[in-house]
């Protein structure tokens, strides 16, 4: 297993597949649903198991010269529970770090509240709720 930054036309199309599927399918949301505008100015980062297939993804994105945010966090539902989110968090906040990030936000799905608060992150108040089903909240963690 290890994390990669995903950069060359398979491993972004990987990448994104892994995030169209848990992230968008389950609420029958079409393929490129599951991308936005900032994705060329993104690092998009990836754990990748023995046989080189996706069971993790995250994007790292700057909002200003001190604040970066981390969208799409997925990890494939048969490797959830096993410390692959831990793991490629610490990698975009590390990434965050060596680009100049004093704190990274982020909008968090309430089902994963729990998680990003034992990494040290706090609530910040309500999200946007997406499909109008999916409340979010806003968190952050300061870096310095």
């Amino acid at each position: 297993m290890e994390i990669i930054e995903a950069s060359t036309p398979d491993e972004l199309q990987r990448y994104y597949d892994l995030r169209w599927k848990v992230l968008r399918a389950p609420w029958k949301q079409p393929r490129g649903s599951e991308r936005d505008e900032l994705e060329s100015s993104g690092n998009h980062l990836m754990i990748v198991d023995e046989h080189q297939a996706v069971i993790a993804v995250g994007r790292l994105h700057f909002n200003n010269i001190g604040e970066a945010q981390i969208r799409y966090m997925a990890v494939a539902l048969a490797q959830q529970r096993k410390g692959l989110g831990t793991l490629l968090l610490n990698a975009l906040e590390q990434r965050a770090v060596a680009l100049g990030a004093v704190r990274i936000v982020l909008d968090a799905r309430e089902n994963a509240l729990r998680f990003y608060r034992k990494q040290g992150y706090a609530v910040q108040g309500p999200g946007h709720t997406l499909f109008n089903s999916i409340a979010h909240v806003k968190m952050r963690k300061d870096l310095v």
